[in-house]
């Protein structure tokens, strides 16, 4: 058997330190990790489980390539993310096992149209279009973990042309790295290959084409890069 037509080429991100390539295989997101963030839109902390979306693999944007604003939107707004990926996976993933399955960490960018995620909450419809287009996920080069030695505290930040925007510390996040591992892999078979944008501390706030941004996750990396066409 052959392919009907020739497939697309796998998302994959680099690798810092190794010349490597890391395929994605899904993309999984937690809404609401941070209890400002949670503040900043309506809502109350820590409900009973993380709130889980997801993105396609191909909405990735590596090596600090400029992002196009997307259309139907008037209101893109930037979410600054700890990334984790997975180099194996499972069911129902013990928490005290979860880390075993984390290749490396990355900082991202979950982009989201908060004028259609408003609509759809207000409406009871799915977040789709608010956070899985295309460009949605900016990501930086993956650190590999090394002598087990993973993060889980460190300042996360994001600046737009050289003003900041977003700054917490890891620590504050609501659910673990482990915690969400465990969780996510109750409602999915984790795989080799996925990526977790683990949620944005307070901060968020619109874009606008021309627009510079740069994302750091201390210790783990930096994105930087141009957000480029007419709204």
């Amino acid at each position: 058997m052959t392919y009907a037509f020739t497939p697309a080429a796998i998302p994959a991100v680099p690798v810092s330190e190794l010349d490597l390539l890391f395929p994605v295989n899904r993309i999984y997101c937690v809404g609401q990790n941070y209890s400002d963030h949670v503040k900043e839109m309506g809502g109350d902390a820590k409900s009973g489980s993380p709130v889980f979306f997801s993105k396609p693999a191909n909405a990735i944007v590596i090596e600090n390539n400029s992002v196009s604003y997307p259309t139907m939107t008037n209101e893109l707004h930037h979410e600054v993310e700890l990334v984790v990926a997975l180099s194996s996976g499972g069911k129902n993933i013990a928490q005290q096992d979860a880390l075993s399955h984390v290749f490396g960490y990355a900082v991202g960018v979950d982009f989201t149209r908060r004028d259609l995620q408003a609509q759809a909450k207000k409406n009871g419809k799915p977040w789709d279009v608010a956070k899985g287009f295309d460009q949605s996920a900016p990501i930086s080069a993956i650190k590999p973990v090394h002598n087990n030695e993973h993060i889980s505290a460190g300042t996360i930040a994001l600046s737009i042309n050289g003003e900041q925007r977003q700054q917490a510390d890891l620590a504050e996040m609501i659910w673990s790295v482990p915690e969400i591992i465990a969780e996510l892999s109750r409602y999915y078979e984790l795989k080799a290959g996925d990526l977790i944008f683990t949620g944005t501390p307070s901060g968020v706030s619109a874009t606008v084409a021309g627009d510079h941004i740069k994302a750091e996750v201390a210790g783990v990396a930096e994105l930087e890069f141009d957000l480029i066409g007419d709204v």
